[in-house]
């Protein structure tokens, strides 16, 4: 049986303004196995972008197109060109078509463009063949400008001395539920020099976590552990943040233990959302005290910030 560097691939590319490159990722990465396609875009002039999406197998040509074409609309999809690649890594050829992400102090890239990163930028490594995360999609960039915000609200604090910082002693501060590649967590533990816990229900993206943790140098940081939301005691605990990167009904489902488990003063940041979805999603966690800080809108997705309210300084407010 061949190997992945002996086999030749199948190759998607589209030409697009960004907007529409954009659309056309985003959907291609919903829509298609991890495993079987990768997704990437690299600009190619003014507002012209370069789409192309690598297939282990020889793809159904008309289903690419007809994704594109309620995407994109027909003219792109008609635009559509399907090459055959020599044979080579498909992985690493796909992942070299992604550029670097920026999102705020944040810099997400693969190894194609390690010296490319400007030195005063947070930045990540990811290697994202089998799971999702690599920063590009909507969902990932809304969290991290989340979590950009956050770490200024931090450091503000840090400079103003009356002002408490919520349970310092705590052993994993920071936790990711659904990580992904652990791009979430990596940044998290990079900006606030905390512990981590990054959990995931499936096994592969468990995985490829613990492989983008070692790799970004955060072994001793973080925890990567393989299980459901938060329906175990080892995810019990105070936390000073949270990620559920996720869908709706998990989201709506882990209301009541993200809240139970949120230390006073912390903050909970929710993704992978629609715009239409954001009410529904709030909904349970307003319900559960906590109150909105926050909505990142961002290609067609919403990322929405909450924070459990110090009661202490609450209380204090009606005699100031």
């Amino acid at each position: 049986m061949s190997s992945d560097r002996e086999r030749a691939t199948t190759v998607a590319r589209l030409a697009a303004d960004e907007a529409t490159a954009r659309r056309v990722m985003d959907a291609a990465a919903e829509s298609f196995d991890p495993q079987a396609a990768v997704v990437g875009a690299s600009e190619d002039g003014p507002d012209r972008w370069i789409v192309a999406i690598h297939f282990r197998d020889p793809p159904n040509e008309t289903a690419v197109r007809a994704l594109i074409a309620l995407t994109a609309g027909p003219d792109a999809a008609k635009g559509v060109a399907f090459e055959t690649t020599t044979p080579q890594d498909w992985v690493k050829a796909s992942h070299e078509g992604l550029r670097p992400i920026e999102a705020g102090r944040f810099v997400v890239h693969t190894a194609h463009y390690r010296a490319r990163v400007p030195p005063n930028r947070i930045a990540i490594e990811i290697e994202a063949s089998l799971a999702f995360g690599t920063g590009h999609h909507g969902t990932t960039r809304g969290c991290l400008l989340a979590l950009d915000r956050i770490v200024k609200g931090v450091k503000k604090q840090r400079a103003a001395p009356t002002k408490r910082r919520s349970l310092r002693a705590h052993s994993r501060p920071i936790l990711d539920i659904g990580t992904g590649t652990g791009v979430l967590a990596i940044a998290a533990v990079r900006a606030l020099r905390k512990r981590a816990m990054a959990s995931d229900i499936d096994p592969v993206a468990v995985r490829v976590a613990r492989a983008n943790v070692r790799l970004n140098g955060a072994l001793s940081l973080i925890e990567v552990a393989c299980v459901n939301g938060l329906a175990t005691r080892r995810l019990n605990g105070r936390y000073e943040l949270v990620f559920a990167n996720i869908l709706l009904e998990p989201v709506q489902r882990l209301a009541t233990p993200i809240a139970r488990n949120l230390a006073p003063g912390g903050h909970v940041v929710l993704s992978g959302l629609l715009r239409n979805q954001a009410v529904a999603a709030l909904a349970p966690y307003i319900a559960r005290g906590l109150m909105l800080k926050a909505r990142i809108p961002l290609e067609g997705w919403m990322t929405l910030v909450l924070t459990r309210p110090n009661r202490a300084v609450a209380a204090r407010r009606p005699s100031q």
